[in-house]
């Protein structure tokens, strides 16, 4: 149930704040949103934000077909995904030790297009469920020229790990004496309320979805 500690996931630095155990990785995937895809084209590296899904071992990513990133991605180059969390700002007595409270996980992989149109509607589905929980089944599903429009990679999760800072600030030891306030501002994503489209008839209510809608 662990990620084997290769050359590339091992921490080198604070070695301490590294997780490989699929549990912590995978929890850290399923809360974010956004994923930040490292690659290097004609010796010019690129990251890329994108919206992304876990299902099981494997992560989805998806955009145009026009899209450079997974057109390059789809070739089998090398690959470098990243989700951090931020939890919360620590305020140190000194400048030098202020830091953050976080939650990151790295994967590194290739990437393969998928063909099969049922997996690459599943895999659709899988995305769409991981941003807005029930939001599938009330909407009209992607026609077959806009599937046809739409790439779809897949990346299976093998050489993965998380590094997490939790706490209050570590500062020098004579520096706890100073009359300066210390501590953590913690920090969370909250849905507001919703605003609906302009063109949305008054007669359609909001979707529990959208009106609870929580991480």
């Amino acid at each position: 149930m662990t990620f084997p500690q290769t050359d590339r996931t091992k921490l080198k630095r604070l070695p301490k704040r590294g997780h490989f155990d699929r549990e912590t990785v995978y929890s850290i995937l399923d809360e974010g949103f956004i994923c930040h895809i490292g690659f290097v084209l004609d010796e010019q590296p690129f990251v890329i934000p994108t919206g992304y899904a876990r299902v099981a071992d494997t992560l989805y990513v998806h955009g145009s077909q026009a899209s450079r990133m997974l057109r390059n991605l789809a070739s089998g180059i090398d690959a470098c995904v990243t989700v951090t969390l931020l939890d919360g700002l620590v305020l140190a007595r000194s400048a030098f030790h202020h830091s953050m409270n976080y939650r990151s996980v790295l994967v590194f992989g290739r990437a393969t297009i998928i063909e099969e149109p049922s997996e690459k509607h599943a895999a659709l589905l899988a995305l769409s469920e991981h941003i807005v929980r029930g939001r599938w089944a009330d909407v009209r599903e992607p026609t077959d020229e806009e599937m046809k429009q739409t790439t779809v990679l897949r990346l299976p999760i093998e050489e993965a790990s998380a590094k997490i800072r939790t706490g209050p600030p570590l500062d020098d030891e004579e520096d706890y004496a100073l009359p300066i306030w210390a501590g953590v501002v913690p920090l969370k994503l909250m849905a507001g309320e919703p605003v609906k489209d302009p063109r949305l008839p008054p007669e359609i209510p909001i979707p529990a979805y959208a009106a609870h809608y929580k991480r």
